[in-house]
């Protein structure tokens, strides 16, 4: 991965993730963030599907507590609560009184998804560009990398699998990464947009430890 991206994650940006479930996009978050939290920063993980702490504790390898003592994770229960959470997790950030070493929302899209079967459908969209915009302006201020995971819908002209929420969601998004699975239980990673990057692609599996 540290190959493909050139290093790894940029601080200065949105790098999104997209793909059907069990691609492996929370698995990279969860990874992603014990190292920052090992390294010594905080980490803000708005979670909207539910983090397992099992999974949690296996890539943490002895050392969850420590994890934990620089994991911050708010839960929402809609989408409504999930823009205060943004706005406090960017807060957070901008304050400085932490050393915030990255922002996740995992997922961006499971509550926008959901507000796009009632009436609701103009503001639940307004809602989620507003929260992207707040994670790339907080992002460029304090050089704080954000992830944000996408769900996906299917296009039936052509059966692919696109990412939710349209044009602006992929052009916000500095990088963005697309997961795929495949037989025998192995996982592509796509890369489908970097800003000095070409286009490429790597494998790995799910193993007990996070991926492989």
């Amino acid at each position: 991965m540290d190959s493909l991206l050139g290093g790894g994650i940029e601080r200065d940006g949105l790098t999104e993730l997209y793909g059907e479930g069990g691609s492996g996009k929370t698995l990279f978050c969860l990874q992603l963030a014990t190292r920052v939290a090992l390294d010594g920063a905080w980490v803000l993980y708005i979670d909207t599907e539910g983090v397992s702490v099992d999974r949690l504790a296996a890539i943490a390898g002895g050392r969850l507590e420590e994890i934990l003592g620089r994991l911050l994770i708010t839960r929402p229960a809609d989408l409504g609560e999930q823009t205060k959470a943004v706005d406090t997790a960017t807060a957070l950030t901008r304050d400085g009184q932490r050393k915030v070493g990255l922002l996740v929302l995992d997922s961006a899209t499971f509550f926008y998804r959901l507000s796009l079967s009632g009436d609701d459908e103009d503001a639940a969209r307004e809602a989620l560009l507003r929260e992207l915009a707040t994670l790339l302006a907080t992002s460029l201020a304090c050089d704080v990398p954000v992830l944000f995971t996408n769900q996906v819908w299917r296009n039936v002209r052509d059966g692919t699998l696109e990412p939710l929420g349209g044009s602006f969601v992929n052009h916000v998004a500095k990088t963005i990464l697309r997961f795929e699975r495949l037989p025998a239980g192995r996982r592509r990673v796509v890369l489908v947009k970097h800003r000095s990057r070409a286009e490429g692609a790597t494998e790995f599996r799910i193993g007990a430890s996070g991926l492989e």
